[in-house]
């Protein structure tokens, strides 16, 4: 029977049973089959299983790919950050990159007590989307929206961002896109709830992808090129964003929950 290195490492808190969950699991040659893939995502049933192979040439340290439950996705934060957590605690160093399908090279690099994560940069523009709005359930501010899937609805305050309700059904059948609500928080510059459905994720713990997408956002309506976030899921996690250029540096902790072996 296969046995594969497996952690379970709980991304942007410092804290167990806070922030988001993702498996990293470490391959020493090539990925398996993507359907095995699937079926070790399936059974993890965290929002996201990171992949590792080591990279061949001199792009990156490492390929990366990620799964949800349910599909392989273009691109994820939270796991990202968890696999450089696990590779830095394993190997040392300061800095880990990644060679991805859809995301071109990703970065964690050490910083202060936890870790910074490199991601591109996401632009939105306005643009009205009535059917989200509805399956939402409460009208927002304003609408902004990505060709790629991901959709930034802005509320007056955080308290609009916690009681949302959605029809999750509704939101599952416009397919594969995240609904980012979110708004100017209370202790924190930012807070935001995402909702990913048509990836099999109702609602995420902590979403770095989307992050990416709100960074520019808000960095923008801040005039700044920084600002803390609080992502308000029921295990919530905290999040220093940073826009430099065209990249998006989330700041944030890990912890690592279970360290063994994946049996197949």
């Amino acid at each position: 029977m296969p046995a594969i290195p497996y952690w379970h490492v709980d991304a942007f808190t410092d804290a167990a049973f806070g922030g988001n969950q993702a498996a990293v699991m470490l391959w020493e040659d090539e990925f398996p089959a993507d359907a095995i893939m699937q079926k070790m995502g399936e059974e993890n049933n965290f929002a996201e299983t990171a992949y590792l192979v080591p990279c061949d040439g001199a792009e990156a340290d490492w390929q990366l790919r990620w799964f949800t439950p349910e599909c392989e996705i273009r691109l994820c934060g939270h796991a990202t950050l968890a696999a450089g957590h696990v590779l830095l605690e394993q190997g040392g160093g300061d800095e880990v990159t990644f060679l991805t399908r859809r995301a071109g090279v990703l970065t964690v690099r050490r910083e202060g007590g936890g870790y910074a994560l490199a991601l591109p940069a996401i632009p939105t523009a306005p643009q009205d989307w009535q059917a989200a709005v509805a399956a939402l359930g409460t009208r927002p501010q304003l609408i902004h929206r990505s060709p790629d899937g991901y959709n930034v609805f802005l509320f007056e305050d955080e308290a609009a961002v916690r009681g949302l309700s959605p029809d999750f059904g509704a939101l599952a059948a416009m397919g594969d896109h995240q609904f980012i609500c979110t708004a100017p928080g209370e202790s924190t510059d930012v807070v935001s709830r995402v909702f990913v459905p048509g990836a099999g994720v109702p609602e995420d713990s902590v979403t770095g992808s989307a992050h990416a997408v709100l960074t520019p956002f808000w960095a923008a309506r801040l005039e700044r090129d920084s600002f803390t976030a609080f992502q308000a899921s029921r295990r919530g996690g905290l999040l220093h964003c940073r826009l430099d250029g065209e990249t998006a540096w989330l700041g944030g902790a890990c912890v690592t929950v279970v360290e063994g072996m994946f049996r197949y």
